[in-house]
């Protein structure tokens, strides 16, 4: 026979063999916790998707753990109901204060969610850290293609030091660097840049043909290729009219502009790191 919400939240209490009324007050604080005190006497195929991830979650609160698992708790629930339940699981933890830990593949859920990040690959810890600083300063190419949503740009290239450091890259693609770079000349790196970061320019810059324009009415998105070739995405608050087929320039300031190694794919300190 199913269990009431009340019942299935207070099922691991009676394993444990925790008295009626304790059991009762225990379901009944996890329950005003949730906001599911009006859902006790229901069963599930009475629930929405949203409420049942809080049954669920309210089973594992009356247990008072010192350390919450979630497996990806979100990931069968729809588009908006993910946006309230993210706000929700993180309003819940600044009131318990419980230790959690939670598997997400998805970003965006890990960058608004997380005191702090642990960004596995294959099975290896890639880099741990606050959301801004793995934003800010990936460790290499996986955590930064990973993490920012559009993702990061990526052009190959090499540094090309002429007076003043830059990278060189397919197509005649140039790009001044911040002068204080300890890169030798002739070494292969990819560019990391930001499709925020990227602005407008008149006579410098990165020409790139537009391909596909998105606005989503609070920014624009552009999807063009540079010269070489590869794609690059820009996102501008601003609203401008660009046609497909037309080229533009592209330019970022050199402080929001990443490095890495072209073999290794890690991480070159800038003076930005320090």
């Amino acid at each position: 026979p199913h269990m009431t919400v009340a019942e299935n939240m207070a099922f691991s209490l009676m394993l444990k063999g925790v008295s009626k009324p304790e059991s009762d007050a225990g379901v009944r604080r996890a329950a005003e916790i949730l906001g599911l005190v009006p859902l006790l006497a229901r069963y599930p195929r009475q629930l929405s998707g949203g409420q049942r991830q809080r049954v669920a979650m309210g089973r594992a609160i009356v247990r008072d753990p010192a350390v919450f698992l979630f497996d990806e708790p979100l990931s069968n629930l729809d588009a908006k109901l993910r946006v309230q339940m993210r706000a929700e699981i993180k309003e819940l933890h600044q009131r318990l204060k419980t230790t959690t830990v939670y598997v997400t593949h998805d970003q965006i859920e890990a960058m608004t969610m997380a005191d702090k990040i642990v960004v596995m690959h294959d099975g290896i810890v890639e880099q741990i850290g606050p959301p801004l600083e793995l934003y800010d300063r990936p460790n290499n190419l996986f955590v930064a293609s990973f993490i920012g949503s559009p993702a990061m740009n990526l052009l190959r290239g090499e540094i090309a030091i002429d007076g003043s450091p830059s990278f060189r890259g397919a197509g005649g693609i140039s790009v001044p660097l911040a002068s204080a770079l300890s890169i030798p000349n002739g070494e292969p790196v990819v560019l990391g840049i930001r499709p925020e970061h990227l602005r407008l320019s008149d006579d410098q810059g990165i020409p790139v043909t537009v391909a596909v324009v998105e606005p989503t009415g609070s920014e624009v998105q552009l999807i063009g290729r540079t010269a070489g070739g590869e794609e690059i995405v820009a996102n501008f608050r601003e609203r401008h009219s660009f046609t497909p087929g037309e080229t533009i320039r592209l330019t970022a300031e050199p402080g929001l502009i990443h490095l890495f190694h072209g073999e290794t794919g890690q991480r070159f300190q800038t003076r930005a790191d320090q």
